[in-house]
């Protein structure tokens, strides 16, 4: 099992730190560069039971429970449910992106349903913090970048799905959904994954597991 974990660190203006506090990111934004531990790693994949969410180990069952996201990441556990409709075609995400950062990606600024972590950056650091819609728009970017990387990324690491847009629309709900308990959904599903015999590789959000482990 191999597992790849190229987090670099995303650094954001200290000007915008209050509006970052206030989407319940400014945690998270805090965690750096996280070493991946093959040999750790491999040995929880092989003690988790997809049936029970847990990891059967000699003194008796563990698990990451939500409270443990709540400690290490600080993301919130209780409100919105995240959940919506997943945007399908590049045409969906080009109109979305337009209407939240006023401008959009080319096709060759997206991989396939997601957008390219690069092209967020770029657009970030164009960003005048000027007035309230930039900085909005510049958290945003940032919350994408975290979610394709610590929080939600896949075996690439070079983008992040597209149907997390839909949520950050209105800036002020953003704080008030329960991303805690996406992400550790997020953990299980990407440890049943792994754990399957023809599985290779892992991804998610592994720098969960490590800190817990």
């Amino acid at each position: 099992m191999t597992c790849d974990h190229h987090v670099l660190p995303d650094r954001y203006n200290e000007r915008v730190e209050e509006h970052l506090q206030s989407t319940g990111f400014y945690h998270v934004s805090q965690i750096g560069v996280v070493q991946c531990q093959k040999a750790l790693v491999n040995a929880l994949v092989e003690r988790w039971h997809p049936d029970t969410h847990t990891f059967h180990l000699p003194v008796g069952e563990c698990v990451v429970t939500l409270e443990d996201v709540a400690m290490i990441f600080g993301l919130p556990i209780d409100g919105l449910p995240v959940t919506g409709i997943t945007l399908s075609s590049f045409e969906a995400s080009e109109a979305e992106c337009l209407h939240q950062f006023e401008v959009a990606p080319r096709k060759s600024d997206c991989r396939r349903s997601g957008i390219k972590l690069t092209w967020l950056r770029d657009l970030k650091e164009r960003l005048q913090l000027t007035d309230e819609n930039n900085i909005q728009v510049y958290i945003k970017c940032h919350i994408m970048f975290l979610f394709g990387t610590i929080l939600f990324g896949d075996k690439s690491g070079a983008s992040v799905h597209w149907k997390f847009l839909s949520l950050l629309s209105d800036f002020a709900s953003i704080g008030q959904y329960s991303w805690g308990s996406a992400f550790l959904a997020n953990l299980y599903k990407s440890l049943c994954r792994a754990s399957r015999f023809d599985c290779k590789k892992i991804d998610g959000p592994l720098t969960l597991l490590l800190c817990w482990a």
